[in-house]
């Protein structure tokens, strides 16, 4: 008698199957949301690019259920793990976002409050930045906190880094 569980524990159940599936229509319905230069830096083949820019044609709900359904059956050939990668970094509700977003606060936290030493770590970070324009936004975040101002520079600065981590894992 065991030797026909552990057959069964092997193989997937029918209902384990089907809610993958589901996952990948999902996912793939997920995908006709992002932007064309974000779809071209994704590991994907070249009909389930084509499937992806033909999405936005079919506007009659089953047609769309349809394609979508497609696009769900172009996945199965995917790298999931890759694709969902790239996802993560960009959906602003999972941790991996929020974790690479606060840490881009405590930079500019960081920046602003610390010397010459923490600029130099942060350019040995992010080589492309260019540090006469980021240490006359330190100034100016610095002026601002001293006289009771906006915070225009600070936010400025959130900015700046926040485009080159974004260039810096090819996002942008």
């Amino acid at each position: 008698m065991s030797e026909y569980s552990d057959d069964f524990s092997e193989e997937k159940s029918k209902t384990q199957v089907k809610r993958e599936l589901h996952a990948l229509v999902d996912l793939g319905e997920r995908l006709t949301t992002l932007k064309p230069d974000l779809i071209a830096r994704l590991p994907l083949t070249d009909a389930l690019r084509r499937a992806l820019a033909e999405a936005p044609k079919h506007t009659a709900n089953i047609a769309r259920k349809r394609h979508i359904q497609f696009i769900g059956k172009l996945m199965r050939d995917q790298n999931i793990d890759e694709i969902l990668v790239l996802l993560d970094q960009l959906d602003a509700s999972t941790r991996q976002y929020n974790e690479r977003f606060h840490g881009l606060e405590r930079w500019r936290d960081r920046l602003i409050n610390g010397g010459d030493d923490v600029l130099e770590a942060f350019v040995g970070d992010y080589p492309e930045a260019d540090r006469q324009h980021l240490r006359q936004l330190i100034r100016q975040a610095q002026y601002e906190t001293a006289h009771n101002k906006p915070p225009a520079a600070t936010r400025k600065i959130f900015k700046y880094i926040r485009e080159l981590d974004e260039s810096k894992r090819g996002l942008r």
